[in-house]
């Protein structure tokens, strides 16, 4: 069990908003630059914040785990509040929701036609999930993925929010930057370019290169992606630049990643905010934080819809505390704030670095999947390639069924399928009865998976929606999937 005591915590997250503002602010005006920069500082007038989306729709997030619970936050229920409170339609912001409106659920819609699914948009604001999930790296990871899924899919930035969530939850009780590193690249892919840009990284630090040198060398090494402009694995190493080559230093940490060019905002913005959580407000330079103030400046939540968002670092700070008994609990986490003294295992990083239980979640995901749960059965609907249909064209449709009755016994239950299809369609491959036991003699789980390919006729609408049906033995539940496919 790690225990926290309450006001040492509550001071790490104040620090973090603050740090977050602070670098959002002085990053602010070199956003898209993509020449090595000289920034010395502010060159912003003193006394408030410049409004930053990085911060904005954490705000949002933080409404939807207030209103509907910890347990019901996911990529789906996120989705919903994106189209209600978030007007920015933006690079990814915008793709996500037009395909959202056209039908096409999260996470897909985070797939569908999305050529910035590995940019900025989501490692940018996993604070939130790092400040209720604290000293739970895993968890933080787990809640950043849903929230990256909706506008990047089973993309690099999905990757590089699970990288900084869990790298900021374990902050709380580490204050070594390697450590912390070694935490964040157990939570993604061995083989991503997120992993590889971040092991790069380190490999530059440890040859002990100049700052310009090791920027060089990844934008260098990331050429390949886009232009380089607002890609993830690019700007998550310029941000973790700032930690290491600053060493601990504040300005000298913002100063550093700032300096690298691209999504600056961003890169300082999460600098400021993991430095805040290390070292709580005494971390901060006093004349930095005089600049900016208290205040919350949003620029991206329609405000008009959404009459509670904070107003103030101070405001936001004391919502977050009340949230993360809740989602610890929720998520039956080792972590438990008290009165008491803070105390945890020496070695709690080095069992933090070796959980790979959300990496190898990720490997998992397909893309193009959205999942659905009726009573004990949770379905997982895909498409082979994107669903798009042409007439008389088809598609290639992967389902897996999860027995949930796993949670609490051994219990074998059996599944009814049907496909419903809009007219002239029709299906190859068609299962009508799928058996769903436990374990096997072995004791393995072995969960159902059916193929199908679904065949258009001479027509097809702008949107198709193909219904999958089941019906659960002996249980009053039905299940209905739907599927929709673009003409």
């Amino acid at each position: 069990m790690i225990k926290l005591n309450r006001e040492d915590y509550r001071n790490k997250v104040y620090a973090c908003w603050i740090g977050k503002n602070i670098g959002g602010t002085m990053g602010g005006p070199f956003e898209k630059k993509r020449e090595y920069l000289d920034v010395k500082g502010y060159v912003t007038p003193a006394g408030e914040p410049l409004p930053n989306d990085d911060l904005d729709l954490q705000l949002v997030w933080l409404h939807a785990t207030e209103k509907l619970g910890p347990k019901a936050i996911n990529c789906q229920t996120l989705g919903d509040f994106w189209v209600r409170f978030i007007p920015p339609h933006w690079n990814e912001y915008g793709i996500g929701k037009v395909n959202m409106r056209m039908g096409i659920p999260a996470p897909a819609c985070g797939d569908y036609k999305n050529l910035w699914k590995h940019s900025n948009g989501a490692w940018i604001r996993t604070e939130v999930w790092a400040c209720m999930a604290p000293a739970a790296p895993e968890v933080a990871a787990r809640y950043a993925i849903e929230d990256a899924k909706v506008d990047h899919g089973v993309g690099e930035g999905t990757y590089a929010a699970a990288f900084v969530a869990a790298m900021q939850s374990a902050a709380f009780v580490e204050k070594d930057i390697r450590k912390l590193i070694a935490i964040g690249l157990a939570n993604i892919p061995t083989e991503s370019r997120m992993a590889d840009s971040i092991r790069a990284l380190v490999d530059c630090y440890d040859q002990h290169m100049s700052e310009r040198e090791a920027r060089d060398f990844i934008l260098e090494r990331n050429a390949d992606i886009g232009d380089g402009w607002f890609q993830a694995p690019s700007n998550v190493a310029y941000a973790v630049l700032g930690l290491l080559w600053g060493e601990g230093d504040f300005k000298r940490s913002m100063l550093a990643a700032i300096n690298c060019g691209d999504d600056t905002d961003c890169t300082a913005a999460t600098v400021g905010a993991t430095l805040g959580i290390m070292y709580g407000k005494e971390g901060i330079p006093a004349d930095w934080q005089a600049h900016i103030g208290d205040t919350i400046i949003t620029i991206s939540v329609a405000t008009g819809v959404l009459t509670t968002v904070p107003k103030t670092c101070t405001e936001l700070t004391e919502r977050v505390v009340r949230q993360a008994p809740h989602v610890l609990f929720a998520n039956a986490a080792d972590v438990e704030l008290s009165d008491g003294e803070s105390d945890w295992a020496a070695d709690v990083s080095e069992t933090f670095a070796k959980n790979t239980a959300v990496a190898d979640y990720l490997r998992s995901l397909r893309p193009y999947a959205a999942e659905y749960t009726f009573g004990p059965v949770r379905a997982t609907i895909s498409t082979v390639e994107a669903p798009d249909i042409k007439p008389m064209g088809e598609v290639h449709v992967h389902v897996r069924f999860e027995n949930l009755c796993r949670i609490y016994g051994n219990c074998p239950t059996n599944l009814r399928l049907r496909w419903l299809l809009p007219e002239g369609f029709t299906v190859e491959g068609e299962t009508r009865f799928v058996r769903m036991a436990y374990k096997n003699m072995l004791g393995d789980v072995r969960d159902p998976e059916i193929d199908v390919v679904i065949r258009a006729g001479e027509r097809v609408d702008v949107t198709n929606r193909v219904v999958l049906e089941f019906e659960i033995q002996d249980h009053a539940t039905v299940g209905y999937v739907p599927l929709v496919l673009l003409g």
